[in-house]
Formats: C-alpha cells, sequence, structure tokens
C-alpha cells in the first residue's frame, strides 16, 4: 500500500539476511500465550529514571542499560565504537509487554545487550518522527512492521537489522533474541562492510521512493472507491477478514463519496460497518468508547486497549451519519464515545491522555493480569449481580453463555468469559419474553448501570496519562462538533478547556511552536507536523461551533509556522518531521491509517483557512501538498482516503453559511442548529455576530460586513461559489437553501 511496501519489493534486505548468516525475524500476530506483568525489578536503575514517559518509565528498573533518544547515547556509541540497539513502543502495546517480560526482565539478555550494544528505549507516541523513520526501516527490511520495533544501527543513527517482536527462545522457527544479539555481535566485529553496505542501500532506497509531482488522475475517487467495494464485508461490515481495524479514514471518504454522488452503496458500507462496530465487542457497551481493533471477523474479540484517536475519529463517524440518517441510535453512540472520554480520560487541567491499556487485573483470579479481563464477565457474576429476571434479558440481549462467548481464543484466556455485545435488540426481546419494548429497554437499562458500577470496583487498566498535542487537537474538534450537533455544552466545555491546556502548556508564544507532550508538569520535545495539522483542524472545528475569534487567529499562526518549519520546497508537501540530526531521513507518510497522514490534514486546512481568509498563497499549498503525493494516489488510491476528501473540497464549489445574529439568542441559536443538522464535509459556518467575530472575519472577507440582520432577527445567507441566496430568517427556509446531496450517480 504505502511507499515501504514498493522498496521492500526492490530491496528486500537480502543484504540483511546474509550479513547476520540468515537471521529473519517476522511480526508477532497471535496472542500472547500468559500473563505479561512480572514482579518490577527494582534492583537496577538505568538512564530513562529522569523521563516522564510512562512507556520510558516502565522500562526504568530493566537490568538492560537504557538510555533515552539524545546525544548521550549517540555519544558513547562513536566513543566505545559499538552498534545502538533501538528499541520503539508504547505503554499500551501488549507485545511489548511480553518482549519487555521475556528479554528485557531477563539478566542474562541484558548482560549480552549492555556488553556489545548502546541501547536506546524510545516512545512512539513521544517521538514519532525517530518512530516513522525505523518503521519504514523496519517495513522495507522485512515487509511488515509493528511494536516492539527492533533495531541494530550505526553510531550516526543509520539501521542495519530490523524487526519488530522477538521472541527469548526460539519458537515456531523463529530464532531467539539470544542468537540474533551474538549474531549481530559477530557480524559488527567481522562483516562491517557488508552491514555498511546494506545501511547506505536502504538510506538510498527510502530517499529514491519519495514521490516527484505529476499530474493527477481524474478518477481517483471512483477507483478507491471500487477498491473499498472490493474489499468490503458484505455480511459483518468493516474491510477484509480478520484482523479488522475501525480505520475511520475509509468511512470519512465513503460518506463524502456519497454526499457527492449519491451513491447509495458508499453509504451504505460506512452505515453498515458502523452498525455491525456498534453492536460488536469492539465497542465497549457499559462505559461507551471503542477499543483498538478485533482479532475476529465479527468486530466480538477486541485487542481491549483503548486509544485517544480511535474515540476523537469514530467521534466525528457517528456524528456524520447521525446527521445524515437523523437515527438517533448513532447520536447515542456518540454520546457515549464524548461522555467515557470525559469520564475516564479527562485530566483535571483540561487535556487528554493518550490510551488505556489492554492489560489489567484479573478479577475472576487475584494476582493473575490478563488482556480484556476488566470487560470480561462470567454468566455467573452476571446473575449474581443482576438478579434471575433481569440477567435472563441482559444475557439474551448481550449474548452471555456459560462456557463464555469468544469466537477466537487459542490460548484459552477467554474460557468462562464474556464479552459484552449486541446479539439482540430490546424488540427482539420483547418478542422473546412477550413484554413490552419499554420494559426491555428499562430492564437494560438498569442492568448497564448496575454492571458498570461494579465494573468500576475493579482495579482499572494502567492508563497512559500522557498529553499529545495532536491527538488532543482531534478530540478537540471531535467534541466541539458534538456539542453544537447535539446540544451539549459540556462537550463545548470540554474542548474549549482542551484547546486552552494547549496554548498555556504546549505552546511556545515568543516562537508561535508547539512543544508535542505533557505529563508530570513537563513539557517536552518539538512538535511534529501532526502536531500542527491536527491541532489547526481541532480549532476550525471549534470556531465553528463557539464562533470565537481567538482560535480562528492562533490557527492562522500555527499555519504560518508549520509552513514555515515543515514545507518543502524542492518537491511540494510537508515533511512530517523537523530536522533531526540523528534522524537519518525527513520523510512524508503516504497512509491515512489507523491515524490520517499529517498532509491529508493539513492540506484541508489550508483549503479551509484559505477560504475564511481569502489567502490565495494557502488554498495554492493545499493544491501543491495534495500534487506532492501523486505517485501514490495514481498507483493506489485508496491508501490515501484523507487526501481524496481533500481532493474532493478543492474540486468543489465552497459553500459557506453566514448567520446575522445576537450569539446567545433563540433566534440566533435556531439557524445556527438547523445548519448544523445538515451533513456537508466542507461547508463553512460563521457567524456574523454584530461585534467582535464579525469585525475579525470583516478583514479577509468584505462582505461579511453587509451581512445584517433583517427586521431585527437573526438572518442566514447561504453563499455558493461567493454567490449568496436570498436571506432566510426561518430555519425552514434556510433548510430548503443547504446543499444536502450531490448530483446523481449514473
Amino acid at each position: 500500500m504505502s511507499i515501504w511496501f514498493k522498496i521492500c519489493n526492490a530491496f528486500c534486505g537480502l543484504a540483511l539476511w546474509y550479513s547476520l548468516g540468515g537471521v529473519a525475524v517476522g511480526v508477532a500476530t497471535s496472542r500472547s500465550p500468559q500473563s505479561i506483568r512480572g514482579p518490577a525489578m527494582v534492583e537496577y536503575t538505568n538512564h530513562l529514571q529522569n523521563e516522564k514517559s510512562p512507556y520510558l518509565q516502565q522500562h526504568v528498573h530493566n537490568p538492560v542499560d537504557w538510555y533515552p533518544w539524545g546525544d548521550e547515547a549517540f555519544s558513547r556509541a562513536a566513543r566505545e565504537d559499538k552498534p545502538i540497539f533501538l528499541s520503539i513502543g508504547y505503554s499500551t502495546c501488549h507485545w511489548c509487554h511480553v518482549m519487555a517480560h521475556e528479554s528485557f526482565e531477563s539478566q542474562t539478555i541484558a548482560a549480552l545487550l549492555n556488553k556489545n550494544f548502546v541501547c536506546i528505549k524510545v516512545d512512539r507516541e513521544e517521538r514519532p518522527d525517530v518512530d516513522q523513520m525505523y518503521m519504514a526501516a523496519t517495513q522495507a527490511m522485512t515487509g511488515s512492521g509493528g511494536w516492539p520495533m527492533s533495531l541494530f544501527l550505526f553510531p550516526d543513527g543509520r539501521p542495519f537489522y530490523a524487526a519488530t517482536y522477538i521472541p527469548a527462545a526460539s519458537m515456531q522457527g523463529r530464532p531467539a533474541f539470544p542468537d540474533i544479539i551474538n549474531a549481530v555481535h559477530k557480524a559488527w566485529q567481522g562483516r562491517r562492510d557488508e552491514l555498511e553496505k546494506t545501511a547506505t542501500s536502504l538510506l538510498e532506497a527510502l530517499e529514491k521512493h519519495q514521490d516527484a509531482p505529476a499530474a493527477l488522475s481524474s478518477d481517483l475517487s471512483d477507483r478507491a472507491f471500487a477498491a473499498f467495494s472490493g474489499q468490503y464485508d458484505i455480511r459483518f461490515g468493516g474491510f477484509g477478514r480478520s484482523p479488522k481495524f475501525p480505520r475511520p479514514v475509509v468511512l470519512h471518504f465513503l460518506l463524502q463519496y456519497a454526499f457527492r454522488t449519491s451513491n447509495k452503496h458508499a453509504l451504505h458500507m460506512a452505515q453498515a460497518t458502523l452498525d455491525h462496530m456498534a453492536a460488536g465487542g469492539i465497542h465497549d457497551q457499559l462505559g461507551g468508547g471503542f477499543h483498538r481493533y478485533s482479532v475476529d471477523r465479527q468486530w466480538r474479540v477486541s485487542h481491549f486497549e483503548k486509544m485517544l484517536y480511535d474515540q476523537a475519529q469514530l467521534l466525528q463517524s457517528y456524528l456524520d451519519m447521525f446527521q445524515i440518517t437523523g437515527d438517533q441510535k448513532y447520536s447515542q453512540v456518540a454520546r457515549g464515545i464524548a461522555d467515557y472520554v470525559l469520564r475516564d480520560m479527562q485530566d483535571r487541567a483540561g487535556g487528554f491522555y493518550s490510551a488505556e491499556d489492554a492489560d489489567s487485573a484479573d478479577p475472576y483470579k487475584p494476582g493473575a493480569h490478563g488482556e480484556g479481563a476488566f470487560y470480561l464477565w462470567t454468566e455467573k457474576d452476571i446473575v449474581r449481580t443482576l438478579g434471575s429476571e433481569n440477567a435472563h434479558i441482559f444475557s439474551y440481549c448481550f449474548g452471555i453463555e456459560f462456557e463464555g462467548n469468544a469466537l477466537h481464543d487459542p490460548q484459552h484466556e477467554f474460557s468462562g468469559r464474556n464479552i459484552l455485545y449486541q446479539a439482540h435488540s430490546a424488540v427482539d426481546a420483547a418478542k422473546h419474553f412477550s413484554r413490552s419494548v419499554q420494559e426491555m429497554r428499562a430492564s437494560l437499562e438498569k442492568s448497564k448501570s448496575l454492571l458498570l458500577a461494579k465494573r468500576n470496583l475493579r482495579i482499572r487498566p494502567h492508563i497512559d496519562d500522557k498529553i499529545i498535542t495532536s491527538w488532543n487537537g482531534l478530540m478537540i474538534g471531535a467534541l466541539a462538533r458534538a456539542g453544537g450537533l447535539l446540544d451539549e455544552q459540556e462537550y463545548i466545555d470540554a474542548a474549549v478547556k482542551a484547546a486552552r491546556f494547549i496554548q498555556e502548556k504546549l505552546f511556545v508564544p515568543d516562537s508561535a511552536r508547539l512543544l508535542r507532550r505533557y505529563r508530570d508538569g513537563e513539557a517536552a520535545h518539538t512538535g511534529q507536523l501532526d502536531d500542527y495539522a491536527c491541532l489547526v483542524a481541532g480549532l476550525l472545528d471549534l470556531y465553528q461551533v463557539v464562533q470565537n475569534p481567538d482560535f480562528l487567529a492562533w490557527a492562522q499562526s500555527l499555519t504560518r509556522t508549520m509552513l514555515q518549519e515543515f514545507w518543502d520546497e524542492k518537491a511540494g508537501g510537508l515533511f512530517d518531521s523537523v530536522a533531526d540530526a540523528r534522524v537519518p531521513l525527513r520523510l512524508k507518510s503516504d497512509y491515512d491509517g489507523a491515524e490520517p497522514a499529517a498532509n491529508s490534514v493539513a492540506a484541508m486546512n489550508l483549503l479551509r483557512l484559505g477560504r475564511l481568509t481569502a489567502r490565495t498563497g494557502w488554498l495554492e499549498r493545499s493544491r501543491q501538498t495534495i500534487e506532492a503525493f501523486s505517485g501514490q494516489l495514481n498507483n493506489v488510491p485508496q491508501a490515501l482516503p484523507e487526501m481524496l476528501c481533500s481532493l474532493s473540497a478543492v474540486e468543489e464549489k465552497p459553500e459557506q453559511v453566514v448567520i446575522a445574529g445576537i450569539p446567545g439568542r433563540k433566534d440566533t441559536s435556531t439557524l445556527l442548529a438547523e445548519v448544523r443538522k445538515h451533513y456537508h464535509p466542507t461547508r463553512l459556518l460563521l457567524l456574523a455576530d454584530q461585534s467582535r467575530n464579525q469585525e475579525f472575519l470583516s478583514r479577509y472577507l468584505l462582505f461579511i460586513q453587509t451581512m445584517n440582520m433583517q427586521g431585527g432577527k437573526a438572518t442566514a445567507y447561504v453563499c455558493k461559489n461567493y454567490t449568496c441566496s436570498i436571506p432566510a430568517t426561518s430555519a425552514k427556509k434556510l433548510a430548503g437553501q443547504l446543499t444536502t446531496q450531490g448530483k446523481s450517480k449514473k
């Protein structure tokens, strides 16, 4: 899908295998066979002791002499002429825990590493620039990637060997970590020239595959739609079979494509996927929010970690579907996501935490840990908590079985346990039990409340409480939009509070630059492109809800800095990272995956801001950003669905709705609510408030000065391609003027 797989086809890492005598390691894909939480080894303390990252703190007492990424480690490697062992992961990563327990807590393995290598541990969420470069290297060398990532480098940072999870003891044809350590050491001593060739060839291949701008094909969206149609799971929704990832960028593309073309199948694929996900075990049926992915085709058995970026993007997806259909079941899922985030993932100061772990203490086996243990139930516990009658109804609706209901359990982790999923609706239950639907709903709501209260008494999974700028930007935008659409002031207030937190703690006013991470009183690490792009996107969504020009001004300031720091003057587009002497290459991600590629988000930001402020230069930068990825778009358009959304927006005629009215007054709120009810992927909503916001906008859009209330009433002006309709003072008349669908698809 991405350029790294193209590189792998050309490079294939052959020099790597021969240099190390044929030792090769693939990616782990199955579940851990045992608990991964061992006792802390407090007799050791390494160089990570002053780091704030929860992931690095998990490794402070490893016998491995870990260093954080920085000059001290690289200088020592150069001085002692030793290769670097680089391990990259994150605190809620299941297989990172496994490798830590098996290898990094082993005194034997630690002794091998410490003797012949300088060891560096990196939190991928704090340093996405480091992660991106070495993930590209890992994919190029092995054809796959994942975490933990395990690499061996020259003292100047050039990689010559890469793998993901490596077992401590050989298994299923996979070499043991000690064997690899010894092979690398022997190669370093006796065949370093071959390692040099490997590193040089790899970097040349990575640099060569940075696409040059070219003409874009006219059928990109149609081809991407066809590709997703071919991958679509007709029975269970989603794309492919298993494991299944939500990938909200695909849903965003399909909904936008359906809007522009009136293609019913595009809408159906997105809607059915959201329906199956909401009903599945990937959805926390009690506490709200979504887990990372499902290991089975039916969305039943999850990888149980919860990531902030998933919550933010899926909140947007369910809000989109609520706008399109008007069905309250989508607003209920959206509220569940927002409520979960505010309840469990927001710091008191306003920022949002990064993730919750998949693994937790087992409530049924004292002293044991397991994946998903916090979320699992035995049938006996359900009956004991709810009583026989309510338990019978609940078990019917949520698929509870005496022996457990997991569809995929090769290691027997879920024996006798149940993952809550929606097996039957309240309507089904009413027919089954010959009761009213209202009775069934009341019983289920009571049962869910009782079970959630009991679950809250369990030991919660570890939470990674670092606050990442980019992910907070995504959440700020989603919460603001949820508050505006669902009329929930609490959500809007939370979004504003988070934005103020970022501005106070992670923004440097003198340089207009961002920092990436805040934790435990410390702001650290230079902001990367995704920090700027995602925060600006969030601020633009927030601005359209609160209409406070301070947020629009800040978005402009951040965009100017973004262009100064990241723009590629030679090939166009934006580098994903700032220049770092220790990272051999600055790259541009060309894949919209679990998170959208930063360039995809930046392209849309530049378009929206260009239209909001009449900056033709930013409009041109938006198009140039997209054209910088022409190679990937022309070859594999489905790799960049979010960028295709930006491309479609660039090619569309703009639509703006200006409400002239007094903020907070009922007639103004009614017109604003009417606009928000209708799905439109690129419409801009502005408030001519007869005050500060209108004055600010008038600096850029002169016509805003003339947008006044008619007859003392709040008045709407619908402007398409810079031509405005007759002013509307009623919601009904306004609704008739709004664009609600594209041209019919033939």
